[in-house]
C-alpha cells in the first residue's frame, strides 16, 4: 500500500511540475516589438551651426545622394531631423521654386533656426514642421523623396516612425537613411538593425551604398513601400 501511494504522491508532484514548465513556455512575452526597446542616442540640443562644417557636402557627396532620390526640379522633399536645415537648403536649391521642402524635426529650437535661415537665404519653398517624436506630421501624398541624414539612431521608435511616414509617400517616393554603424547610443546604430525595422514597417530595400565615408562606417540605404 505504502508503495502504491508513493508512486501515485510522485505522478502528481511530476504532473504539476510539467503544467508549470508548460506554463513558463507558453507565457506571453513583451508585445512591445525588439527594435522598439533598442539603444538611442540621445537627440542632439547644442549649437546647431556645427553641421554646416567645411567640407561636409563632399564627405557626404550630398548631390549624388539628391540623385539618387530623384530629388531635382519641382520635387517635394522631407528633411526629417532637419536639425541646422544644412540639407534643407540644398534640397530647396535643387527643387527650385515649383518644388517643395519640409524641414521636420522634434525640436523647437532647430525649427526656429531652420525657418531663420531659409528666409535669410531667400528660400521660399521651405515649410518647417515640429513633428511628434514617432510621427513626422506631414501631409497625406505630400513626398516625392524623404532623407534621414544622421537622424536614425536617435529615434526611439523607428518602427511606428516609418509607419506613419507611409500616408505622406506619393507613388514612386524613396526614403533614404544615412547612418554610421554603432550601438544605437553612441550616436549610431547597425545597418542590419535599420534594414530589419524598415521591414517591420513595411518597406524593402532598393539600395545600400558605402561611398559616404571612405572608412566604411558610414552607410547609405534606400528604402521603397512594400507592394
Amino acid at each position: 500500500m505504502l508503495s502504491v501511494r508513493l508512486v501515485a504522491l510522485a505522478f502528481v508532484l511530476f504532473f504539476q511540475s510539467a503544467v508549470a514548465v508548460s506554463a513558463q513556455s507558453t507565457a506571453p512575452a513583451s508585445t512591445k516589438p525588439p527594435s522598439q526597446q533598442r539603444k538611442t542616442s540621445e537627440p542632439y540640443t547644442g549649437d546647431l551651426s556645427i553641421f554646416d562644417s567645411p567640407g561636409r557636402e563632399d564627405r557626404l557627396q550630398i548631390k549624388r545622394v539628391m540623385d539618387i532620390l530623384g530629388i531635382a526640379s519641382g520635387k517635394a522633399v522631407a528633411d526629417i531631423g532637419a536639425g541646422s536645415g544644412w540639407f534643407t537648403v540644398r534640397a530647396a536649391r535643387r527643387v527650385g521654386v515649383g518644388g517643395v521642402v519640409y524641414a521636420v524635426d522634434i525640436n523647437s529650437e532647430a525649427v526656429r533656426y531652420v525657418g531663420d535661415r531659409a528666409r535669410k537665404e531667400r528660400l521660399q519653398n521651405v515649410k518647417t514642421i515640429l513633428n511628434q517624436p514617432d510621427n513626422p506630421l506631414l501631409p497625406a501624398s505630400s513626398v516625392d523623396a524623404v532623407l534621414l541624414l544622421k537622424t536614425y539612431h536617435e529615434v526611439a521608435q523607428p518602427v511606428t516612425l516609418l509607419q506613419n511616414l507611409r500616408a505622406a509617400l506619393r507613388p514612386g517616393a524613396k526614403v533614404g537613411i544615412i547612418d554610421r554603424n554603432g550601438n544605437g547610443e553612441n550616436h549610431g546604430v547597425g545597418r542590419d538593425i535599420v534594414i530589419r525595422e524598415a521591414k517591420e514597417a513595411g518597406y524593402r530595400l532598393a539600395d545600400q551604398y558605402d561611398f559616404v565615408k571612405g572608412d566604411n562606417m558610414d552607410y547609405f540605404l534606400v528604402f521603397t513601400p512594400a507592394q
